[in-house]
């Protein structure tokens, strides 16, 4: 499990982050949900350690990320898979180079040993036998596919996610959202995902973490969040239903 343990933050005279504590769940899918500016991604780059928060912890399962040294962070980052916004594959690499960069920088595994396990990935995210492809004749989905096994290539205990639909339509997003859920609980995943997709949250919001200017304004899981009293959550979820609606 991860937990945020008081965690602020501040840039100029805004506090993007404001007390904000949570636990994130063992072999869960936990969303970040929140408006644009609310602290979401400040909070989630603050968890992978791109960000260095003001004041509180982050604890990766009994082990405090903040008071670590730069030897023990490298090595508690290669229990980390991190799936970026738009997928971030590197443009000159092929779809095989792109999964094995993790497993060049990190491993001191054999050619044949990588090359197995890239396979393996890439069959786990339905994309065998398309390794020499190019990011430039791959779709938005199969990017983010590609994305997805580059990050489970080292096998990780923690998977994070930012905004893994951005950009796809809702058959494609309904896709990347099933994968990251069979995923997580495969392989026992620690996942944190960053969205605003309702559909997401429906479908993939084991427990959820709400933020609003900074705080914690509500938590629970799908099944609780459309019985919410929560004013402000339930105008996030109104706005944003209807914003999906309109883009249709």
């Amino acid at each position: 499990m991860i937990e945020a343990r008081n965690l602020s933050m501040t840039f100029g005279e805004n506090k993007v982050l404001d007390d904000v504590s949570f636990l994130f769940e063992f072999g869960k899918t936990n969303l970040i949900i929140g408006q644009s500016g609310s602290g979401k991604t400040v909070l989630m780059k603050s968890l992978v350690g791109l960000l260095e928060p003001d004041e509180g912890e982050v604890i990766y399962d009994g082990r405090n990320f903040c008071k670590m040294g730069i030897y023990e962070r490298r090595k508690l980052q290669q229990e980390i898979g991190m799936l970026f916004q738009g997928g971030a594959l590197f443009d000159s690499l092929s779809v095989e180079q792109n999964v094995m960069f993790p497993l060049n920088m990190f491993t001191k595994q054999s050619l044949a040993e990588k090359t197995e396990r890239v396979n393996f990935c890439l069959e786990r995210v339905n994309l065998e036998g398309r390794n020499k492809l190019m990011p430039s004749e791959l779709s938005g989905g199969m990017i983010k596919r590609v994305a997805i096994a580059r990050a489970i290539a080292l096998n990780p205990k923690y998977l994070f996610c930012d905004e893994p639909n951005s950009g796809l339509d809702p058959i494609t997003s309904g896709v990347i959202d099933e994968l990251i859920k069979e995923i997580t609980e495969e392989f026992n995943i620690t996942t944190v995902v960053n969205t605003h997709d309702m559909n997401s949250v429906l479908m993939t919001g084991e427990k959820i973490a709400f933020i609003h200017k900074g705080k914690i304004w509500w938590s629970g899981t799908r099944h609780e969040i459309l019985k919410t009293d929560n004013e402000v959550l339930n105008d996030f979820i109104f706005a944003t239903e209807l914003t999906r609606r309109l883009k249709r």
